[in-house]
């Protein structure tokens, strides 16, 4: 069975690793989340702005539901938030049971705010995430190095890989999720609970997701570098596809019939005027949108269709057992900054990224390296 996981992506940029020591740990990775809306001050729901130290949200919210006698279900967050590390998040509660937090201890968690609001925070009720990364035992040359490369995911942007963290230690959650599929595709019950069968598809799909990122990635580099011939017989692409792609300047390509989304949040829609499409792409407001497959994902069409189909057709007998959405693929770092403090060899980054990012993965675009190698 072909296995090829996450490790072997294409990133954007070409520049050989860059040295430097990267560790998540509560001084040197800080993510802080930022909220969709202003909270109502009034309703039956407590939101409470939390930041936890090496913590996973459902360890926090384990010690907030022995501390309090809320049961595990009752609580809300926007987004599961990195253990190690130091994180601001806001989660949700029955505001009936709030009196004891003028009780509430705990070494690892401190309670920033509180605002009533009428109703429970869901997955994705948040607007993004911002970040604070520092490296450490970086040398002049290689700060030199990074100014470069970010300077260049500025102006470029990068490609929205799922994280490693999404395929577990051994790599095999892909290979979990298949087998799950497979099972429920002849009738059989799937040995793991609801939530980790649900979470070990969500890695299969994600591991296909980043396949055909890849794959575009390729596409795009191959554009900038080969000929309109050589780009149309090596992808069998029609002469004016290959015209299309060679003709575009910025580094990702777009191709007519991709799904495409308002960007950062926004309707999905198909690519029908490319050149009109590309223009909105170049100044972030509109981007393409992978496939999370599934029986109800938005249909891509011709070209963009056909490279999909390459990736996802073997899995076809699986759609009816997803129901699929899109992701954006191509995405843009907000006030991305760095500053080297060449005494103590520390080079830090600041960034804001769209919900359901990776921060990990534009570190690996930064420094050059593959998913999990600075883990």
């Amino acid at each position: 069975m072909e296995n090829l996981l996450t490790s072997k992506i294409l990133r954007s940029t070409t520049h050989s690793p860059i040295n430097a020591h990267f560790s998540k740990n509560s001084s040197d990775f800080v993510v802080r989340e930022n909220p969709l809306y202003e909270f109502s001050g009034d309703g039956e729901w407590l939101i409470i702005q939390i930041q936890k130290k090496d913590l996973s949200t459902n360890e926090a919210l384990r010690i907030f539901s022995e501390q309090s006698g809320i049961k595990m279900r009752d609580f809300g967050f926007a987004g599961l938030k990195d253990k190690m590390g130091l994180t601001t998040q806001f989660i949700s509660m029955p505001f009936k049971f709030s009196s004891f937090l003028s009780k509430f201890e705990s070494e690892k968690i401190k309670i920033i705010s509180t605002h009533r609001h009428n109703n429970k925070l869901k997955i994705g009720h948040l607007k993004s995430n911002s970040f604070f990364i520092r490296l450490k035992k970086v040398m002049p040359s290689d700060a030199t190095k990074l100014n470069s490369v970010i300077a260049q995911i500025n102006k470029n942007g990068f490609g929205n890989y799922f994280g490693y963290q999404r395929f577990g230690k051994f790599n095999d959650n892909f290979t979990l999720g298949e087998q799950i599929l497979k099972d429920i595709k002849n009738g059989k019950k799937s040995k793991f609970n609801p939530k980790m069968t649900n979470f070990f598809i969500s890695a299969f799909q994600s591991e296909l997701f980043n396949r055909w990122l890849s794959k575009r990635i390729e596409i795009s580099h191959f554009a900038n570098d080969f000929s309109q011939k050589e780009i149309a017989d090596i992808y069998k692409f029609d002469p004016q596809t290959a015209k299309s792609l060679k003709s575009q300047k910025q580094f990702f390509k777009l191709i007519l019939g991709d799904v495409l989304g308002h960007y950062p949040h926004g309707k999905v829609f198909l690519c029908e005027d490319l050149s009109d499409e590309i223009e909105h792409f170049k100044v972030h407001n509109k981007t393409p949108m992978g496939a999370l497959i599934g029986k109800k994902c938005f249909e891509s069409k011709g070209i963009a269709n056909k490279i999909e189909s390459e990736i996802f057709d073997k899995f076809s007998e699986f759609l009816p057992f997803m129901n699929g959405s899109r992701r954006y693929a191509w995405i843009w770092a907000d006030n991305l900054e760095s500053k080297y403090d060449e005494q103590n060899a520390h080079f830090s980054l600041s960034f804001t990224l769209p919900k359901g990012s990776y921060a990990t993965t534009l570190l690996s675009e930064i420094l050059g390296v593959n998913l999990g190698e600075f883990d």
